[in-house]
């Protein structure tokens, strides 16, 4: 992986404990600093943190035939690593908003693709890419 900066995201969630679970144990994350109100996770070597805050209200966008939750964040990883989360996330019963699937089959930019939401109803897409240099293409 090319040296980039790494992002720092902050997040509501309405119950912490939950999110320890969710990030903790469902997708593995290590946990950081925490207090009473936020818990710092290792999103891949990003700083990603939940702070107990009531929920927002959540939109969606037509793509593809799906509802696309909007605002969603998440990551784009390496083909063996979406498949081996896919497995992992269908074993602990996550229930998918768009199930895992390839857009742009042998098209540029082919890639597999999944959106989930966290237990405070944050959405996650998670992506890899046939071929990682074509992230951006058009």
């Amino acid at each position: 992986m090319p040296n980039i900066p790494r992002f720092h995201l902050a997040m509501p969630v309405d119950d912490l404990a939950a999110a320890r679970r969710f990030y903790g144990e469902t997708l593995g994350l290590e946990q950081g600093r925490s207090s009473d109100t936020w818990i710092d996770w290792n999103l891949h070597g990003h700083q990603f943190v939940t702070h107990l805050a009531p929920k927002t209200e959540r939109v969606s966008n037509p793509v593809d035939g799906h509802d696309v939750p909007v605002p969603h964040f998440g990551l784009v990883l390496e083909v063996d690593e979406f498949q081996e989360l896919a497995a992992r996330l269908t074993e602990a019963g996550t229930k998918f908003v768009i199930e895992p699937y390839v857009r742009f089959k042998g098209e540029a930019g082919e890639q597999w693709t999944m959106f989930l939401l966290d237990p405070a109803g944050n959405a996650l897409e998670f992506k890899a890419f046939a071929d990682d240099s074509q992230v951006f293409a058009v």
